[in-house]
C-alpha cells in the first residue's frame, strides 16, 4: 500500500479526519513559511542570520515543532521580503 492509499483509507475514519482537518491551518502556515523563503532564494541559514538566531530554530519553525509568536512570524516574513496579514474568516463548520 502506498502513502496516498494509506492516507485515503485513514481519512475514512471520522476521528482521524477530524484531527487531520484540525491541523489544516498549521500545515498551511508551514507551507507559506517555506514558500516565502524559497521564493526569496534564501536558505534556512540565511534566514537565521537575518533574524539573529540559529538554523535549528528556523528548521523547527518550518517543521511545525515550535509555537511562534506573531512577532516571530512577522520577522521571518520580513527577512524573506514579505509581509503577513491575518484574515478572519467565519467558521461555518458544524460542531458535531
Amino acid at each position: 500500500m502506498n502513502f496516498k492509499n494509506f492516507k485515503q483509507k485513514a481519512l475514512e475514519n471520522p476521528e482521524v479526519r477530524k484531527e487531520y482537518d484540525a491541523l489544516e491551518e498549521e500545515f498551511s502556515l508551514i507551507d507559506q513559511l517555506i514558500t516565502m523563503r524559497t521564493k526569496a532564494g534564501l536558505t534556512q541559514e540565511d534566514v537565521a542570520k537575518k533574524l539573529g538566531t540559529n538554523k535549528s530554530n528556523i528548521s523547527r519553525l518550518e517543521r511545525g515543532k515550535s509555537n511562534p509568536s506573531w512577532g516571530t512570524v512577522n520577522k521571518y516574513a520580513a527577512a524573506c521580503g514579505f509581509t503577513v496579514r491575518l484574515d478572519a474568516i467565519e467558521d461555518n463548520r458544524t460542531s458535531a
